[in-house]
């Protein structure tokens, strides 16, 4: 069976795809915090979704309560298509939801992680190991202060919290397994004495091995290296062209005058590099070749030097679709050559 797996952007929510990838290898994992991102994520498992199967394929929703008019629509869309629909959750806002609808199942008492994996053990075997990983998480979700689980919990939510290094919207295959990763290293440390002490300090190492690749250096180096292979590998994906000039655009990618500057010194077909950041944030960076401080100006009223510039975008709406956030930078380039054209026209 294919799983087209949704799930919060938390650790609960990311513990609940670590067990389903342990029980099932035909999965797809989507991510999303709540608003119109559960429904965009939705759209994009419609997209993806391979129609010639659809007798063995299902959508899964864990650690995310709906509404009841996406429960409705989530329903329809799927009686549509023949693809069955399951949602295990823990939030008290869905029991509306819950009392209406057969495929949403709720349980305020345990973890989202809890829930999924009692229901999955049931039905394909029990793991011991998978079952105290579980505790930790639950232990820490529902805030249970006297369990011998709740420290190692908290070190298990701060470490999901900070693992900002790759970035979900970019790179969301990547960042899935840079999360497993994760957690397969945080399990070992499990049962130990004082295990959350050890955990915390042995988090930098745990990183710098995920990103390493047999070269030691910095953890920030390291991370850049990795950034800037994987923009290098979907630059294709990424270009956008300004006054003839040939760019990428990023989202959220953090360091950007160091990401930046390397991706345009390894891929020197690229004239410049923006990033958008979901503070509604431009950074401009050129290697030369154009000069963006005039680019940031003409596009947002920013500024600038020649080679790192920046501004504001107060019409950009934040998304986890990539493709809305690009077209959104191509429309404002776009509204500026118009206005451009339609100026010299005036002048002539």
């Amino acid at each position: 069976m294919k799983i087209y797996h949704l799930s919060h952007t938390d650790l609960d929510g990311y513990a609940c795809q670590y067990i389903v990838n342990f029980y099932f290898k035909n999965v797809e994992f989507y991510n999303s915090n709540y608003g119109k991102e559960i429904n965009e994520n939705f759209n994009a498992i419609l997209n993806d979704f391979d129609t010639s199967k659809p007798d063995k394929a299902m959508i899964l929703i864990t650690d995310l309560n709906l509404t009841l008019a996406q429960c409705d629509e989530f329903e329809k869309e799927c009686e549509k298509r023949g693809l069955k629909i399951l949602l295990l959750d823990h939030h008290q806002s869905g029991e509306e939801c819950m009392q209406k609808y057969s495929w949403y199942l709720l349980d305020s008492s345990r973890c989202a992680a809890k829930i999924v994996y009692d229901f999955f053990s049931k039905i394909c075997s029990c793991n011991e190991g998978l079952a105290q990983f579980v505790n930790v998480v639950n232990a820490v979700d529902i805030w249970l202060k006297e369990d011998e689980n709740f420290e190692l919990g908290k070190v298990f939510l701060g470490l999901i919290a900070n693992a900002k290094e790759i970035n979900r919207v970019m790179f969301k295959d990547k960042n899935i397994l840079y999360i497993f990763f994760l957690f397969n290293h945080a399990r070992k440390f499990i049962g130990k004495e004082n295990a959350h002490i050890l955990l915390e300090n042995a988090v930098h190492f745990i990183k710098k091995d995920f990103f390493s690749k047999g070269k030691d250096d910095t953890l920030s180096n390291l991370i850049s290296f990795f950034v800037v292979e994987n923009l290098s590998e979907i630059k294709k994906d990424l270009i956008l062209y300004y006054e003839g000039y040939k760019g990428i655009l990023t989202s959220n990618i953090g360091n950007t005058s160091v990401i930046g500057n390397e991706f345009l010194l390894k891929n020197p077909e690229f004239d410049f590099f923006i990033d958008v950041s979901s503070r509604k944030t431009l950074s401009f960076r050129a290697n030369g070749k154009i000069d963006v401080s005039l680019m940031a100006k003409n596009l947002v009223g920013g500024g600038g030097h020649k080679n790192a510039s920046g501004g504001f975008f107060s019409a950009f709406k934040e998304s986890a679709n990539y493709a809305f956030l690009k077209a959104q930078i191509i429309d404002l380039i776009k509204s500026k050559e118009i206005k451009k054209d339609n100026a010299n026209a005036t002048t002539t």
